[in-house]
This record gives structure tokens, C-alpha cells and sequence, in this order.
């Protein structure tokens, strides 16, 4: 890990910066999978699907007998964990729930706004080395709050044509309607465009490697997608009084899902800074199973802010708007309202990262690479679209029908001026 004193004269954006630009020659294999797709359907879905996963398919969709196989297959200390976890996800995500509303500003008018839920999702989840139960919780889970009508999951096969089965387990916990054996950009095209197997979506949610990301950013204007996530990336905040071996833990929950995973301290204390890099070797040595990962990724992206002053450290956490924010700081509490960009904020000792990831309740599909300045968590929001409502009455139209004719006519367009005019002709 780098150790840096911070001032206004360092560079973020050079240090900070990641080689994740998109390649052309990735681009140009996308392109052609969605391609074929479109032309060829189902049989080029299990061409792709032999070539790239390894894996012959005789059927593209996970049979209700399949699922129960891996249900059953499962733990049951292991599906009770998911059964609460569940439960922590519907109720935090059933606050978020808008409701259609109206008001009348004038007699005779009626504004608002109706909520409907989007009418068919496509939901990616990674497969092959990778198993996240956990993602389909939380991508599942907030659409059906919302009343999505079909929620249709896509996950890659392993080379014995079966898919993980926590993977199905957590499916089945969730309430998933499809449930089809794609991964990659043919699934990602498959849910755009459909085939003979699989009808379109109208949304795509969920993580996915490179060629998932680049397939998401071809098919949207077709589809609505959620966001492009980058590899993930903890900023702790802290104060001379944290526990290094907390900080350090936590850090190391992040470097271990990606080698371009950037883990971040940003302390008041030059003895913190030092005690947690020490802290993180040594626990990456005795304690973690995907140790090369994680020391990769506190080599190549890992820091150690030094700053003056809590204040200085609020600042460079928005400038750099992290994915997961952790305060390891006295009273947290009364500096929430210093956060201005961060996708989740955890306070305090007892409230590490994987909480989030796992089991409190709020999401965790967050915005990366500094785009939790402009967005937010995945939610109950996401799959919800709003209607504007309009109703006027004979009279309240004749109080306004002129300044809209004088209004439209400014902008040069007589039919939109006529066609509140020739409701008061005589």
C-alpha cells in the first residue's frame, strides 16, 4: 500500500487511476455475439454457449426439477441464513415503495403522477468460479417489491450444464419467474432481443465481467439498464482512536474480489496509516484463501491517506465518491451530513462492510468509479417508471387556452395553438 500525505497539490485522478478502458477488440466480439443472436436465436445462443462456457446445453431454461434438486441440495443452516437475510431485504426495500399521487392546484385541474412497475426484467448473474447467492437477493428482491410481473434470470453454466446450486436456491427464496442457463454477452444480447426460448426485457440489472459491462452499453436505448459497475472500492475514514486489525479487515474485504479492487484509508493518525498497512500483510499471509488477489490489489491500487483534519478527510472522500464508505470515527452519527457522494456509509466498529453485502437490508449493487456523484444503490426506484396525469375541466382549459396558443406560436408551431383554440371556436 502507498502511504501519502494528502494537500491540494496531490493528483488524485493519476494516482487513483485504473488501466479499465474498453478495448476494441472486446467491443468488436460483443458486437458480433449480439449479432448473431439477433439473426440466428436459441441456436446461436447454444453455439456461444459451447464455445465460449464449454458447456453443451440440450435445454436453455432451469427446469422447476432442476431448482427443487438444488434447493434441496443446499444446507438448510445455510438457506436459513438466506431466508432472513430475504426477509432484512423486503423490509428495508418496502420503504422505498412510491405510491401514484394527485393534486389540484386550481378547480377543475388534477395534476400528478401515476407509478407503475417495469412489466419484464432480465436479471445477470455471474457464474462459472464466481457464486453469488447473495446478488440475486439483492437484484430479485426490490423488483418484485416494486411488481415486476416477470423477473427472468440468466447465469452461466457450469461445464456439466448445471448451474451452482446456492445460485438456484437463492432464485427460489427470492421468487424468480425464468430462470434460463446464459452467461455472457449472448445472454445479455438474449435478453435484448429474445429468441425463440426467451420473450425481450424491458430492463437489465446485475454485475457481469467485461464483456457483460460492454454488452449492457451496446443493448441500452434498446433495453434500460442499471449502471456499469467497475471493480469495487472501500474508503475508510478514520480517526487516531480506530483498531488498526478492523480497518485492515476491512480493507482486505474488498481486495479480495478483484486484483483492480482499491482499498482506501484516509486517516488523521501517520501512526494508524502505519499500523493498518502492517496490519493488512500480515493478515493477507496468515489469514485469507485468495491471498494473490488481495495483495495485488493492495499493491497496485491500495492507500493511505494522511490528512490534517476530519474535515480534510470528508473532502477527499467526496472528491473520490467511493462505493462503500466506512466512518472508524468518534460520534459518526454527527458527520453524516459531511458525506456528499458515496454510494453506502457504514458507521462505526460494528457495522463492517460485508453487513451490507450480506444481510442488513440496504442494497448492495452500488455505484463505482465515482459515479455515486451523480447516482445511487440499485432500489425499489429502479424498476419503477412515473406518469405524468393531467386533467382539466371545459373551464379551467378556457381560463389558459390564449397564453397556450400565445405560448405555442412563439415557438412557431400553429398546430399546437390550434388544437386548444378549436375547443372554443364558435
Amino acid at each position: 500500500m502507498k502511504l501519502i500525505n494528502y494537500n491540494k497539490n496531490t493528483n488524485l485522478i493519476k494516482l487513483l487511476k485504473r488501466n479499465e478502458e474498453e478495448q476494441d477488440d472486446i467491443r468488436n466480439a460483443v458486437l458480433e455475439i449480439i449479432k448473431g443472436v439477433k439473426k440466428d436465436g436459441n441456436s446461436a445462443l447454444l453455439y456461444y454457449t459451447k464455445a465460449l462456457d464449454k458447456c453443451e446445453l440440450t435445454h436453455l431454461q432451469v427446469t422447476e426439477e432442476e431448482i427443487q434438486e438444488a434447493y434441496d441440495a443446499v444446507p438448510e443452516s445455510l438457506l436459513d441464513i438466506m431466508r432472513e437475510a430475504a426477509i432484512n431485504i423486503r423490509s428495508f426495500h418496502e420503504k422505498q415503495l412510491e405510491k401514484t399521487w394527485t393534486y389540484a392546484p386550481l378547480p377543475g385541474v388534477i395534476l400528478g403522477q401515476h407509478i407503475t412497475p417495469i412489466e419484464r426484467v432480465g436479471l445477470y448473474v455471474p457464474g462459472g468460479k464466481a457464486n453469488y447467492p447473495s446478488t440475486v437477493l439483492m437484484d430479485a428482491i426490490p423488483a418484485l417489491v416494486a411488481g415486476v410481473q416477470s423477473l427472468v434470470m440468466v447465469t452461466p453454466p457450469g461445464r456439466d450444464g448445471k448451474i451452482n446450486p446456492t445460485i438456484l436456491a437463492a432464485a427460489k427464496i427470492a421468487g424468480v419467474h425464468e430462470i434460463y442457463k446464459l452467461g455472457g454477452a449472448q445472454a445479455i444480447a438474449a435478453l435484448a432481443y429474445g429468441s425463440e426460448t426467451i420473450k425481450p426485457v424491458n430492463k437489465i440489472v446485475g454485475p457481469g465481467n467485461i464483456y457483460v459491462a460492454t454488452a449492457k452499453k451496446e443493448v441500452f436505448g434498446k433495453v434500460d439498464i442499471d449502471m456499469i459497475a467497475g471493480p469495487s472500492e472501500v474508503l475508510i475514514i478514520a480517526d487516531e482512536n480506530a483498531n488498526p486489525v478492523y480497518a485492515a479487515a476491512d480493507l482486505l474485504s474488498q481486495a479480495e474480489h478483484d486484483e483492480l479492487a482499491m482499498p482506501i484509508l484516509v486517516t488523521t493518525s501517520q501512526v494508524l496509516g502505519e499500523q493498518v498497512i502492517e496490519e493488512v500483510y500480515r493478515q493477507i499471509e496468515e489469514d485469507l484463501n485468495r491471498k494473490l488477489i488481495a495483495k495485488k490489489s493492495v499493491d497496485d491500487f491500495g492507500f493511505v491517506f494522511i490528512v490534517k483534519n476530519l474535515d480534510e478527510a470528508f473532502s477527499l472522500s467526496n472528491e473520490i465518491a467511493p462505493e462503500h464508505l466506512e466512518l472508524l470515527i468518534e460520534n459518526p452519527m454527527n458527520s453524516l451530513e459531511k458525506v456528499k457522494n458515496a454510494g453506502a456509509i457504514f458507521m462505526g466498529p460494528y457495522t463492517p462492510e460485508p453487513l451490507g453485502d450480506y444481510f442488513a437490508g440496504p442494497n448492495h449493487t452500488l455505484p463505482t468509479s465515482g459515479t455515486a456523484k451523480f447516482s445511487s444503490p440499485l432500489g425499489v426506484y429502479d424498476y419503477m417508471k412515473k406518469s405524468s396525469i393531467l386533467s382539466y375541466s371545459q373551464d379551467a382549459l378556457e381560463n389558459v387556452y390564449e397564453k397556450i396558443a400565445t405560448f405555442a406560436r412563439s415557438e412557431g408551431l400553429d398546430a399546437h395553438a390550434k388544437a386548444v383554440e378549436r375547443r372554443f371556436e364558435k
